[in-house]
């Protein structure tokens, strides 16, 4: 029987009997769904009645989805909740990275914070559409436009050990690819590398001379089928694909309205990927029927109208002795009283015991946790383990505040818990009353064994390709684990279950309520520049700051930095004493660069107690995620650069989608004023030059308002330096006082050659004079979203391309309009000049300079 139906059927018989309007617990349901999944607290409990019954459905449903491509916002969420909560098989999606290498809408943090910002976006679209997380330690190194290049990159045999080690772990009967691997050269290089490596691994998963030193934690996994998720996208518009053959496509109408959740699937898909806030990809839920299709690339191939899993059995009947659970199952499901699920206890006692019998020891792994979390949520019992600090370091104590609560009538016994990492356990043998809240309390100290809390994936300096992971039983996790969690033995009815929860730290805002956030450890000291990069546009000294911020109470040490030794530092070292965790203290250190062009890192050092400490830590906060504590080597760069700047010294600055360009215009010896165009500008003549931040245009709504004003500070004399937008989402259709197009051109090689056309021109000879070895040491790319149209009042200042293909001559126009001058430049300075690049440094300083030779 379907499900739904049999949902709805006991929904109306169970609503008729106890006279409660349908659509009011359809709407406590719905609530109840909205608060559990989008909740921050760890927790892995679904008390309410219909949450219960869906996980049900998921135990009763043995069948594993493995949905891969290379990016978070990559994944079709439609497709994953649907397998999710309309088929109820347990599902994943594969990202090959974690999104590095993208912009941000939202902040400022790029490369590896925007990385963990991103993994932590996925992971709240996971929490809602129902699905799993996997990644690989490839990087996202920027747009890539083949596959040769990107499997080059990311070093294609980790790549594939990588998703060859969680198909063997997850063992699914269908993976999904989103991108076709028939098209290399056609889109974005990461994407059809995902479904070439996809392809490729789908036998290799399956056969035990590939990396058989997996082979002693898993055992080899053929999967059933690999399908692409093929859509009107890939056939090159919506009316091509009406009119394509769809004969050989199993099609599905992922729009089905699920009563349980009382959401259509599009919906629940639609607030999974508005999680992808940072990339600006919020979207409205549909309640309409909707078409995704499948094509199938190997395995069996099933007939358009059946299942992906037809012919796998994805019942109990494929364990050996299984049928007895099904048949359990199956009654309890029919029979499930939403009132009172606490009245299964027994069926659900028996269930567990079947299921421990299991022969199969991979389905016992995976359906066991799941039924016992179901068993806590229909008694109602709460267990919970938090702490009253945020954060600690080695050497700090701190209480551990315990509960365990009963909300039913049922006999549970909570026997003992533990905290393995802290060699803390204890028997209270306490039998739990309803209602009745038991607290119990331990100290935690903090031994110099604890890990500093960063992600796992950041521990080590990684290469441009791959991060460099030493544990490989962390290779394809999503996050780190708690720093520490807390067991519980527990008996129900006599049943002894375990029961493992995450320590967190909680507290209550007044304004807001109860926040719970994890529990971190930090180092006892941090340390960190005041900035990126210090740009030394002559033989002059500098002064640098350095902040200490303490990580625990009563610390002291030495203070010191290392550089190359063409670098003069001086003093050597400063002493410091730090009485109260959170204090900080700024010291100064002068820097004389040397007398020709170089490029040093530099890295703070405290040593405290013997032990060197050179990490920095960052805090990533947002509203929709968690908050993360990143500790991170810390550093930054020294660069020596032949720089001459020109005309006033005041910049104003509109940000965009988030950059750090303003920290980089100051540390060049400018005064950076922010300005806001939802406001009056007033009088723009104190300005050299005015910049627009990346991607304004598509992201800042009062931008158009004040176009008119700043085309007006053009014409009296300024200078006005517009940086890339898209196409896509653009609040004004003229970004520009002259017309130009924008496009989707862009140039990925780094080091691609770069053509001076016009080296007569003042942007690239006064009054620093531009060539070839300016364009040297770039990072990623050279730009991106440059014109492919522009009118004749704009010089096309640079031509390049990368390899095969023809030139690109949009990435920098310059129009002299009334007294002053536009331009449009697609170069990417936001990545150039945080990372110190001498040549970028330059040509931002003649574009603000523009006029000037003429004054």
């Amino acid at each position: 029987m379907n499900f739904n139906r049999l949902t709805n059927r006991l929904f109306r018989n169970i609503f008729r009997e106890i006279g409660i309007d349908s659509r009011l617990i359809l709407l406590i349901g719905v609530l109840a769904c909205s608060v559990l999944n989008n909740s921050t607290a760890q927790n892995n409990n679904r008390y309410a009645s219909a949450l219960i019954y869906q996980d049900l459905q998921k135990l009763n449903t043995l069948a594993n989805v493995l949905y891969v491509a290379a990016h978070p916002d990559d994944e079709n969420t439609r497709m994953i909740s649907y397998f999710s909560n309309v088929l109820h098989a347990n599902t994943a999606y594969f990202s090959f990275t974690r999104g590095d290498g993208g912009q941000n809408l939202i902040g400022t943090e790029i490369g590896d914070l925007l990385g963990v910002l991103r993994t932590q976006e996925l992971l709240q679209a996971r929490s809602i559409d129902g699905g799993n997380q996997f990644f690989s330690r490839a990087i996202d190194f920027g747009y890539s436009k083949h596959p040769d290049e990107t499997l080059a990159i990311w070093d294609e045999d980790k790549a594939k050990y990588d998703i060859i080690k969680v198909i063997r772990q997850f063992r699914p009967d269908v993976i999904i690819n989103r991108f076709d691997h028939r098209t290399p050269g056609k889109t974005h290089g990461h994407h059809t590398s995902s479904a070439i490596l996809s392809v490729d691994v789908f036998e290799k998963a399956g056969d035990k001379n590939v990396f058989p030193e997996q082979l002693s934690e898993f055992d080899v996994w053929q999967p059933s089928r690999l399908f692409f998720n093929t859509s009107w996208w890939f056939y090159g518009s919506r009316e091509k694909f009406a009119e394509a053959d769809k004969s050989n496509l199993i099609s599905m109408d992922i729009g089905e309205y699920i009563p349980i959740i009382g959401q259509s699937n599009a919906e629940i898909a639609s607030a999974a990927r508005s999680m992808h806030k940072c990339q600006g990809f919020g979207s409205a839920g549909s309640r309409a029927s909707r078409q995704e299709y499948l094509e199938i690339i190997k395995g069996t191939n099933p007939k358009p109208s059946q299942s992906p899993f037809a012919d796998i059995d994805i019942s109990w009947n494929r364990v050996e002795g299984g049928a007895p659970i099904d048949k359990a199952l199956h009654d309890l499901l029919a029979n499930f009283d939403f009132t009172n699920p606490s009245s299964h206890i027994d069926e659900l006692l028996d269930i567990h015991s079947l299921i421990s019998n299991c022969k199969d020891p991979f389905w016992k792994n995976q359906k066991l946790p799941l039924l016992e979390e179901i068993i806590a949520s229909a008694t109602g019992l709460y267990l919970d383990a938090f702490t009253d600090t945020h954060k600690v370091s080695y050497g700090d104590t701190t209480e551990l505040k315990i509960e365990a609560t009963s909300r039913t009538d049922f006999p549970i016994t909570v026997h003992s818990y533990s905290i393995p990492k802290l060699g803390i356990s204890a028997s209270p043998e306490v039998t739990l009353v309803k209602g009745e809240e038991n607290l119990f309390y331990e100290n935690m100290a903090i031994t110099d064994k604890a890990s500093f809390t960063t992600p796992y994936w950041l521990v080590n300096d990684h290469a441009l390709g791959s991060f460099d992971v030493d544990d490989t039983a962390l290779i394809g996790k999503a996050q780190n684990d708690p720093a520490f969690d807390i067991r519980f033995s527990v008996s129900i009815k006599g049943r002894t279950l375990e029961y493992t929860r995450p320590i967190q730290y909680k507290y209550v805002e007044p304004s807001f309520g109860e926040i719970t956030k994890p529990f971190e450890i930090i180092p006892p000291v941090s340390v960190s520049l005041s900035e990126e990069v210090y740009v030394f546009a002559s033989e002059a000294s500098q002064k640098l700051q350095v902040e200490l911020t303490a990580g625990k109470n009563a610390i002291e040490g030495d203070l010191s930095l290392q550089a190359d030794q063409s670098w003069s530092i001086t003093p050597k070292s400063h002493s410091f004493s730090l009485q109260l965790k959170g204090e900080k203290q700024v010291f100064e250190f002068t820097v004389t660069p040397p007398k020709d062009g170089n490029v040093s890192n530099i890295v703070p050092t405290a040593t405290l107690n013997g032990k060197d400490y050179a990490l920095t830590t960052h805090t990533i906060a947002y509203d929709h995620i968690p908050e993360q504590t990143v500790s991170v080597n810390a550093s930054a760069v020294l660069s020596r650069i032949p720089l001459v700047r020109r005309g006033k010294n005041s910049v104003g600055y509109i940000m965009g989608a988030g950059d750090k360009i303003p920290d980089a215009l100051t540390n060049m010896g400018y005064d950076v004023v922010d300005l806001d165009p939802s406001q009056p500008l007033g009088d723009l003549s104190e300005f050299q030059a005015i910049i627009i931040g990346i991607r304004a245009y598509n992201t800042v709504e009062s931008l158009p308002i004040a176009q008119r004003s700043l085309f007006d500070y053009v014409k009296a004399g300024g200078n006005l330096i517009t940086q890339y937008n898209t196409t896509w989402r653009l609040k004004s259709d003229e970004v520009a006082p002259y017309s130009l197009q924008l496009s989707r051109d862009r140039v990925c090689q780094e080091d691609a050659p770069v053509r001076i056309l016009k080296p007569d021109h003042p942007c690239m000879f006064y009054p620093n004079v531009i060539d070839e070895q300016d364009f040297e040491g770039w990072v990623q790319e050279r730009g991106l979203y440059f014109p492919n149209e522009w009118a004749p009042e704009y010089d096309a200042i640079l031509s390049m391309n990368d390899s095969g293909e023809d030139p690109k001559e949009g990435s920098l126009l310059v129009a002299e309009y009334g007294d002053g001058y536009f331009v449009y430049t697609g170069l990417s300075f936001f990545r150039e000049l945080p990372a110190g690049v001498p040549g970028a440094y330059r040509i931002m300083a003649n574009l603000i300079s523009l006029g000037t030779n003429k004054r």
